[in-house]
């Protein structure tokens, strides 16, 4: 499934996995949110509420998309976010 992130005349399109966050993330679109930056990666609040896949991960890298149970959040990652503990990102914990 691919999605449209738009941010004022920035456009990007992101391609979502085949899981059931991501479809339903895909069934609320779309989502007007405000966004936040915290170190290198930007993430907003989106109205999907379910707990984090068995198989999820907790390490991401540079340009991987990611949804942040704890928070609601949608998160894409640039680059280290303050809790990176190597050259890859880490999300907010769980």
């Amino acid at each position: 499934m691919k999605i449209k992130i738009k941010s004022g005349r920035t456009e990007a399109i992101a391609e979502l996995k085949d899981t059931k966050t991501a479809k339903a993330i895909y069934e609320k679109l779309p989502i007007e949110s405000t966004a936040s930056i915290w170190g290198q990666e930007v993430y907003f609040e989106i109205p999907v509420n379910l707990e984090a896949e068995k198989d999820a991960k907790e390490i991401v890298s540079k340009g991987d998309i990611a949804y942040w149970p704890a928070g609601r959040c949608f998160c894409i990652f640039f680059g280290k976010t303050p809790a990176s503990q190597t050259k890859d990102q880490k999300p907010l914990p769980r």
